[in-house]
């Protein structure tokens, strides 16, 4: 972005931040990342596979969801990075990405949860949020 001055000056030096901020490409990339929160079944989806590898039919029975449902929030979730799949004879198996995106992701879930619904937190036991994946 090159040098300006704003219209008013406020007093503020943002237009110094301003050049240094990123392009509209990368609000689109987290944009796209964010947009996997907008659903809370989609989160609890991610959320499973932050902790295990599993297939589409028993994702469906853990989430009490049809597997078309459950597919199509694999799908968004495979687009924007999130999981990655591997595929075992006729079986497909899902598990959380290892990328940086994905693991601050399923940090930042746990995290708000716990901020969020502290009754949920504490009656999930204490120390349950350790490093997995």
């Amino acid at each position: 972005m090159s040098e300006f001055t704003l219209p008013h000056n406020h007093g503020q030096s943002i237009e110094q931040e301003l050049n240094n901020m990123p392009s509209s490409q990368s609000f689109q990339t987290l944009s796209a990342i964010f947009k996997q929160l907008d659903d809370g079944s989609r989160i609890r989806i991610f959320w499973l596979l932050c902790h295990c590898e599993e297939c589409v039919i028993n994702l469906s029975a853990m989430m009490g969801m049809s597997s078309p449902a459950v597919s199509h929030h694999l799908r968004q979730l495979k687009t924007a990075g999130l999981i990655v799949s591997r595929r075992e004879g006729k079986e497909v198996y899902y598990t959380a990405s290892e990328s940086e995106q994905a693991q601050l992701l399923h940090r930042m879930i746990e995290e708000l949860v716990k901020i969020a619904c502290p009754s949920e937190a504490s009656h999930a036991g204490h120390g349950n949020t350790s490093e997995h994946h």
